[in-house]
């Protein structure tokens, strides 16, 4: 029997396939989950119609991604750190930290979609980035300054 699989399913094929399973197999299994429906013209064409509009979707999630991680790249957090001898900082520069000061700067982030890209032990400048998308990654700068009492 020919069905066309609505999802991926392990070990048969992804979405959009054209696949020859056993009648039970579909009937018992595909079917009743909506992994698969039957396969006709009227079918076909709909799960194609379906596919161009969720590739449409996740162009313009990509574009609007990008756009994003321009902003931040342009953005730089300050931290400010207790410090002791040579600009040592005491404590280190978390993630939460840096996701209170993109709250500031009017983004609002996950705290573990940060990451710190460079080891913060002294006052300076150092790297962070930021994952906007699966496939788009903004840098921007972290400065660490000494905290005035």
């Amino acid at each position: 029997m020919l069905v066309l699989l609505q999802s991926n399913v392990p070990s048969l094929g992804h979405i959009g396939d054209l696949v020859n399973v056993k009648p039970g197999f579909a009937r018992n299994f595909l079917f009743p989950r909506k992994f698969a429906i039957m396969a006709d013209a009227r079918n076909k064409k709909e799960l194609e119609h379906h596919l161009r509009i969720a590739e449409q979707k996740k162009a313009k999630a990509l574009s609007s991604a990008k756009e994003l991680a321009q902003q931040i790249a342009s953005v730089s957090l300050t931290i400010q750190k207790p410090v002791g001898e040579e600009d040592k900082i005491f404590g280190t520069v978390t993630n939460a930290e840096l996701a209170e000061a993109f709250k500031a700067e009017g983004f609002e982030f996950d705290r573990r979609s940060i990451t710190i890209l460079d080891d913060i032990k002294r006052v300076g400048v150092y790297r962070g980035a930021l994952k906007v998308h699966p496939e788009v990654t903004a840098e921007f700068k972290i400065w660490v300054v000494a905290q005035s009492n």
